[in-house]
């Protein structure tokens, strides 16, 4: 994967971020947890692009 994938990802969790700090603010529950999840989602997705770019080495 490229540094497009890369660059998506890390958008992905930095919406995640904003969604959770909203949704917190907010008091709202579903947001933060949404929030959560998109994060964790765009954090799995970038350790699989790190374990890529290990074996590319």
């Amino acid at each position: 994967m490229g540094l497009d994938d890369k660059i998506d990802n890390k958008a992905e969790e930095l919406a995640g971020k904003v969604k959770k700090g909203v949704g917190k603010a907010t008091g709202d529950e579903e947001l933060e947890t949404e929030g959560r999840v998109d994060k964790a989602k765009a954090n799995v997705k970038q350790a699989g692009e790190k374990i890529k770019d290990a074996f590319k080495s």
